[in-house]
């Protein structure tokens, strides 16, 4: 058998965080989202693997490559243009001559999930899960052990039983995909309304780990699901009176100084430089060459590679793109708050800041809880923060 992989979208309502790669390349426990799809196919003796890529596709194939130092055979295709995951699936079409799975690449999935779906022995079939928010999602009744009716992203929820894009498809589903194709609809969900118009989908429920990014906030989510299963493997150097609780990774050519706390789930990657006197809170990864400066507090947050954060700092719940500059004093905290997506807005428990690549803050700046500030902005000493700041934005 073999999976096919969907990774060829942009993830537009993660920008800015997908400026310059696509959302499943997004590092969550410094480790790209793709990756855990495909270690949890192998982990399950699936190791052939079609990617189905095109959003900046290079990042993907650079990285991946051939597939085999993950344990798996990886073979592209590309979709020229993104039409939806359906038009991304009958992209794979020529690769496959038997039953298979399909999966998206901007999922966080484990072993168990894939498994269950793989050992239950239908086909077709989908993994289901319930959800205390299914209008994000395609949702589905139920009826005598077989999917009924979906609904994509209803205003009214019908169930709380929603898809997670993790299905066990026949061949033949590529000829209701080019029946729905030439009906002008591209979305997957479209296809399985057509499939179970002509046989049962049988729903597979499953207690593995699935979680998906929709929005940038749900990236800490995902990051702490990863933490909890992360190896944390402690290399580099650390000086003395570090104080680590937990489980803490920490990656070669690190050095934590002295008067340093750390309380675990942590990853820090490698040729970081952090301290001395500087306390990391749980749920938090910290990329490679990164530098956190003196008496700065950092909070369930993502810190891509290369980021700088000055001394005195606060930054917590937030999500730093790559690159991310911060001189002293700056202030990024997490509350309650409102963020608007687009033409959308929600009203979040806690968060804080989402920043793009390349950013870089002066002295003494404060970011608002739930403010998206774009990739390549530049915010001058003592500004404060308060609304969306679109790319390359100029702060004075």
């Amino acid at each position: 058998m073999k999976a096919v992989i969907l990774a060829a979208g942009e993830g537009k309502r993660l920008r800015p965080l997908t400026v310059s790669e696509p959302k499943v390349m997004i590092p969550v426990a410094n480790r790209p989202i793709l990756e855990y799809v495909i270690e949890a196919l192998v982990q399950n003796d699936l190791h052939d693997i079609v990617m189905v890529v095109g959003y900046h596709k290079e990042r993907i194939m650079s990285h991946f490559e051939d597939g085999r130092k993950f344990g798996a055979r990886i073979e592209y295709v590309v979709q020229d243009k993104q039409l939806g995951n359906e038009h991304a699936l009958s992209c794979a079409r020529e690769r496959i001559d038997e039953d298979f799975l399909v999966l998206a690449g901007d999922n966080v999935v484990d072993a168990q999930a894939v498994g269950d779906l793989i050992r239950s022995g239908l086909c077709p079939s989908a993994l289901v899960v319930e959800s205390e928010n299914p209008s994000k999602y395609g949702v589905v009744t139920i009826d005598k052990g077989t999917i009924g009716e979906i609904a994509e992203k209803p205003q009214e929820a019908m169930s709380n039983i929603i898809l997670t894009g993790l299905y066990c498809m026949k061949r033949s589903v590529f000829d209701l995909v080019d029946q729905c194709i030439r009906s002008g609809e591209y979305g997957l969900s479209h296809a399985l309304r057509a499939a179970i118009s002509e046989d049962s989908v049988s729903p597979v429920f499953s207690d593995g780990l699935w979680i998906d990014a929709v929005y940038p906030w749900d990236l800490l989510e995902l990051n702490a699901a990863a933490l909890e299963k992360a190896h944390a493997n402690t290399a580099g150097r650390i000086e003395k009176n570090v104080t680590m609780a937990g489980p803490v990774g920490i990656g070669e050519e690190t050095v934590i100084r002295a008067g340093t706390t750390i309380y675990g789930p942590v990853l820090i990657g490698e040729g970081c430089e952090i301290g001395p006197n500087v306390t990391i809170f749980p749920s938090t990864s910290i990329g490679d060459s990164v530098a956190i400066e003196p008496y700065t507090t950092i909070k369930n947050s993502i810190l891509m590679s290369n980021c700088s954060i000055a001394a005195h700092s606060y930054v917590s719940h937030c999500v730093f793109g790559y690159g991310v500059k911060g001189k002293s004093h700056l202030m990024a905290p997490g509350a309650e708050s409102f963020v608007n997506v687009g033409d959308e807005f929600f009203k979040l428990p806690h968060i804080g800041s989402i920043v793009g690549e390349d950013t870089g803050f002066g002295t003494g700046v404060i970011v608002e809880p739930g403010t998206i500030v774009g990739s390549g902005c530049k915010v001058s000493s003592g500004a404060k923060v308060t609304r969306n700041l679109p790319n390359r934005a100029l702060v004075t």
